[in-house]
């Protein structure tokens, strides 16, 4: 059951929700270039030297993939920011909040996982973690379908994304 609808209707973009989206994409594609961008030199060395599954993706795929995907996280965190922020009901209010503090720690393992990854070069530690991030996609998704199911959504491509790399994570780590 839906507890919450109509965040993005005219009169909430009248109300702020272009510029919680705004937001929320140029910070979470600054935090993802970041992490990327400071783990640049091992992804060319490091990773180049391992043992990948046939169904490896080239590398040059992965950053449009991630900008894409930071694109739809932000929209889907802008809508679930403008449901906390019009939320008439307390319970709305609280609701929207815990799934920003859900994803925020989402957030957290998703920038963490490719320094550990790449960076300290630990596939099997970066596999736990893409673990427990594929496990709070799921969680944000249902909590989201919950508030609002555009913001759901929008995390589908997301989760499946991340369900193809724990794949990926996992044949690397048994390859190597």
């Amino acid at each position: 059951m839906q507890i919450h609808t109509e965040p993005h209707s005219k009169s909430s973009f009248k109300k702020g929700l272009w510029w919680k989206i705004v937001i929320s994409v140029v910070v979470f594609l600054g935090l993802g270039g970041l992490s990327g961008y400071a783990t640049m030199s091992s992804i060319q060395d490091w990773y180049s030297t391992l043992n990948k599954p046939s169904f490896n993706p080239p590398n040059w795929l992965f950053g449009p993939a991630w900008t894409i995907l930071y694109i739809l996280m932000g929209g889907s965190f802008g809508i679930i920011w403008q449901v906390k922020a019009i939320g008439r009901y307390p319970i709305i209010n609280r609701f929207a909040k815990r799934g920003l503090i859900i994803f925020g720690i989402h957030f957290i393992l998703n920038l963490a996982w490719t320094p550990i990854f790449f960076g300290l070069q630990r596939p099997d530690i970066a596999l736990i973690v893409i673990l427990l991030i594929l496990a709070f996609i799921i969680i944000l998704i249902r909590h989201f379908f919950r508030l609002d199911r555009v913001a759901a959504f929008l995390l589908v491509p997301y989760l499946l994304w991340v369900a193809f790399a724990t794949v990926l994570n996992i044949s690397i780590v048994v390859l190597n």
